[in-house]
């Protein structure tokens, strides 16, 4: 098995209001705000690789995510007090909804909540099994196929405080900024684009990691050394 270019590291997520989003988010995900200011939001939890950023942005949500997060719930009533909206609690065995400025997120209650309540995160995507045979290569895991339903995922990736990345065929394509991205530590940001993903900033005065796109235009971070 080749070695993965890269290390799961962390999420991020765009809010317009970071400390309106950065609460709802903290309890939502059982995590603790460590630092709370109207540009930046960090929360923390058990691991390094269960922080999650809340990095502000100027524009509001306007059409479906393509990345959103499932997370385990004991009700979905939970998340509604915490101010989530419903978009559809009958449709499935789960219950989507929309956080405090409007992004997606799918609610699975569990009789049992799990500690780790970050479930899985979800990208919408043109080509699945392709798009999750590519990320094995980047982060590690262990990824399948159904070819009966189409989705294809990742599992078993190290350090992820998460059960599975999850890739779903969708037939619109990418035409905004995702809001919600992940980053990577790599010894080699080169084996990234050698492997088929494209620089679209390098670090420069304001930032000191790289961001890149996947083969489906999905932004992430890359943090290298």
């Amino acid at each position: 098995m080749t070695e993965p270019i890269a290390r799961f590291k962390d999420l991020s997520i765009d809010a317009v209001d970071p400390l309106l989003l950065g609460p709802f988010w903290a309890a939502a995900l059982g995590l603790e705000v460590v630092r709370s200011d109207p540009a930046m939001v960090r929360l923390a939890g058990p691991t390094p690789q269960s922080t999650v950023w809340l990095a502000q942005v100027p524009e509001p949500v306007t059409v479906k995510q393509r990345v959103h997060l499932d997370v385990h719930v004991a009700d979905v009533e939970d998340l509604l007090e915490l101010g989530a909206t419903p978009l559809d609690l009958d449709s499935f065995r789960w219950q989507v909804l929309r956080d405090p400025e409007g992004g997606e997120l799918c609610a699975f209650p569990r009789e049992q909540v799990p500690e780790r309540r970050l479930y899985e995160v979800v990208v919408d995507c043109a080509d699945p099994a392709a798009l999750a045979a590519w990320w094995a290569g980047v982060i590690g895991g262990r990824w399948q196929h159904d070819e009966h339903h189409g989705w294809a995922g990742l599992e078993q990736i190290p350090g992820a405080p998460f059960d599975h990345l999850v890739f779903v065929p969708v037939p619109e394509a990418k035409t905004v900024k995702n809001r919600i991205h992940w980053d990577v530590d790599t010894n080699d940001v080169r084996g990234l684009v050698e492997h088929g993903a494209r620089v679209v900033r390098k670090p420069d005065e304001e930032v000191v990691w790289t961001v890149l796109v996947d083969p489906e235009g999905n932004e992430f971070c890359a943090f290298e050394g």
